[in-house]
């Protein structure tokens, strides 16, 4: 899913006019047209007025009145607001400061001063992503409700497609979708992808910048050895326990490194599906033999916090127009 720059809504914040001069000229030269906030605490009046209104936020780290990690802290603690992506702009690439921004909820990165092209493409990784998030709840909001009843259920998928779709299928069985569904289509993903087609993280990388991914993805499904290639997922309930299983006909990775999201990687345009599973939807996640299986686990529904209906999260429209009512293209 692309989501076109002129579609695209983006928010500024950053204290330096400089900044926001160069960001502004370097986002307007590709189509764009960004709001800007000159800090944290006039872009948090922004956000929390028009919840739905922006689909990336660039946010400088180091602002007075309310610094970046102060509003991504509680950008993530809002219920429509917590997954908008946040581009973090920071001068500083000190491990810790790293950390610091991990910790807070930042998945996207960049350094100042501003490499254009890098720029642009973050954005828009960005911006897709967030496209696709809101396509995929937007299919949960159509599912059907009654799979809260079922115990056990068994699914054979092959394509990204069949990924996405028994995604949102799952998500109805759990006692919040909302929170599920995330994880529960990125685990898929990784099964397809670098599971049975073997796509591996490097590839990706390169495939991502050149916009080849989705045609790769094609490619590699019509070759002979992954044609009959399948994922098995299978779910099941004992009382307080929803499990997933998810197994791919594939050789297998070493998945510890993408528990977390390492500093190393912290500015690469992909790479977190997991840690953003394990942090967003399920109380465990755990990798079996040579990492081709996995099981993941919700076993505490109660303990996590009340989440949002999905129609709440997505404005209760269709797929990339999430505004607010009486908000417009800003």
């Amino acid at each position: 899913m692309t989501m076109e720059p002129s579609e695209t809504r983006v928010l500024v914040v950053d204290d330096s006019p400089l900044d926001r001069k160069l960001l502004t000229l370097h986002l307007g030269r590709a189509g764009y047209e960004p709001k800007l906030a000159c800090d944290g605490l006039e872009a948090w009046e922004l956000l929390t007025s028009a919840p739905n209104l922006f689909d990336v936020v660039l946010l400088d780290r180091s602002m007075p009145r309310m610094t970046g990690i102060e509003l991504l802290e509680r950008m993530k603690g809002h219920p429509r607001l917590r997954m908008v992506p946040v581009i973090l702009q920071t001068a500083a690439v000190a491990r810790e400061e790293l950390l610091e921004g991990i910790r807070a909820g930042a998945i996207y990165y960049l350094t100042k001063p501003y490499d254009p092209g890098l720029l642009l493409e973050v954005v828009r990784t960005a911006a897709n992503d967030y496209e696709e998030t809101r396509s995929i709840l937007h299919q949960l909001q159509q599912g059907i409700q009654t799979l809260s009843l079922l115990d056990r259920a068994s699914f054979s998928i092959r394509t990204i497609e069949d990924a996405r779709a028994v995604g949102a299928v799952l998500a109805n069985l759990c006692p919040d979708p909302f929170s599920a569904v995330i994880g529960l289509t990125e685990l898929l993903l990784n099964c397809v992808e670098h599971g049975n087609l073997g796509i591996t993280y490097e590839e990706k990388s390169a495939l991502k910048t050149r916009e080849e991914w989705s045609a790769e993805v094609e490619r590699r499904l019509l070759l002979p050895e992954n044609q009959s290639k399948r994922v098995r997922v299978l779910f099941e309930r004992e009382e307080s326990v929803a499990r997933f299983t998810f197994r791919d006909e594939g050789t297998g990775f070493d998945a510890s490194k993408f528990m977390e999201i390492d500093p190393q990687r912290a500015f690469d345009t992909h790479g977190r599906g997991i840690a953003m599973a394990r942090r967003l939807s399920f109380d465990s996640i755990d990798y079996l033999g040579c990492g081709n299986e996995v099981v993941a686990t919700i076993r505490r529904p109660s303990a996590k916090s009340n989440p949002p209906a999905a129609a709440d999260m997505i404005g209760a429209v269709s797929p990339g127009h999430p505004s607010s009512p009486g908000q417009g293209q800003s």
